[in-house]
């Protein structure tokens, strides 16, 4: 299968518009110019080649140590309702940070306080209007991440299930749709806690473009390289950042499975089959014999 375009590293490259635009045109000056040493034209052709890598590298994932460590516990089985809550959290706005790393802003003039006077500065501000679309359920758990990064943002809910044929085909069912009729969103943060054959996202990509939406920037915290792909193929425009990658294995009956991080909404809300054991004890009936007591 062939790898998706990926980005990997702890920061983004945030350049600048303005720095681009100064890269092209001493691109162009170099170029231009007959007297063109061979080291310039070294330099023309490492600019191009990274302009081309950037617009292609739409795919963020996170090597960071620390996350990496989180994202284990996290998928484990073991794990508790209470503890995977937390780290769908923490993990969350580690992400959200690189995701919104490329937002524009504005400057505004700001009066800092410095030894009993006040001093006129220049600060920054958010220009965009930012929604953010968790999908439903697994993407309530991450939800809360971003409003903590962006609590001005608005929040859009859309619920997806996945209806299943005899063949054992997943097609993609929405069944709520929060969406305000008119769209005045710059931007929309689709939260989805895992992606395995992406076609519940690439439907979600669907509505929001057929919303109005001119920017979709998709956060999750594991994807399979085949979903990642299809993404990236059907939706070049579409920006994604993850914790991890996460390749499919074969199971011992011989299916493919995607061992990803289990059923998000199980596992935030304790519906699943892992109950708790002291919760088991009180369901189980007891095989001891009942004495009378006084």
């Amino acid at each position: 299968v062939t790898q998706p375009c990926i980005n990997h590293g702890t920061t983004r490259n945030r350049t600048s518009n303005n720095n681009n635009t100064k890269h092209n045109n001493k691109s162009a000056s170099i170029i231009m110019s007959p007297n063109a040493t061979a080291h310039e034209t070294e330099q023309v052709n490492a600019i191009t080649m990274s302009t081309k890598e950037d617009k292609s590298k739409n795919t963020y994932v996170s090597t960071h140590p620390v996350l990496a460590h989180k994202i284990s516990i996290l998928r484990s089985s073991t794990t508790p309702p209470s503890l995977f809550r937390a780290l769908m959290r923490e993990i969350t706005y580690s992400l959200a940070y690189e995701a919104t790393s490329t937002l524009l802003t504005k400057s505004i003039e700001l009066s800092v306080q410095r030894r009993g006077v006040c001093v006129e500065v220049e600060g920054s501000k958010l220009q965009e209007k930012i929604a953010i679309v968790p999908i439903l359920r697994g993407g309530l758990g991450m939800s809360d991440a971003l409003l903590e990064l962006l609590p001005n943002a608005c929040v859009h809910h859309i619920g997806m299930y996945t209806n299943k044929d005899k063949e054992g085909n997943g097609t993609p069912v929405q069944y709520y749709n929060k969406l305000p009729r008119k769209c005045e969103s710059d931007i929309a943060y689709v939260l989805d806690p895992a992606i395995s054959s992406a076609n519940t996202m690439m439907s979600v990509i669907g509505i929001l473009k057929k919303w109005g939406v001119s920017k979709i920037h998709v956060v999750t915290v594991a994807a399979s390289s085949a979903g990642l792909k299809r993404i990236q193929e059907a939706h070049p425009d579409v920006h994604v950042t993850l914790g991890t990658v996460v390749d499919a294995v074969v199971a011992d009956d011989g299916s493919t499975v995607f061992p990803g991080i289990g059923d998000a909404g199980d596992r935030l809300f304790g519906t699943g089959c892992h109950a708790d054991e002291d919760d088991e004890a009180l369901l189980r009936v007891s095989k001891r014999k009942r004495t009378m007591s006084m």
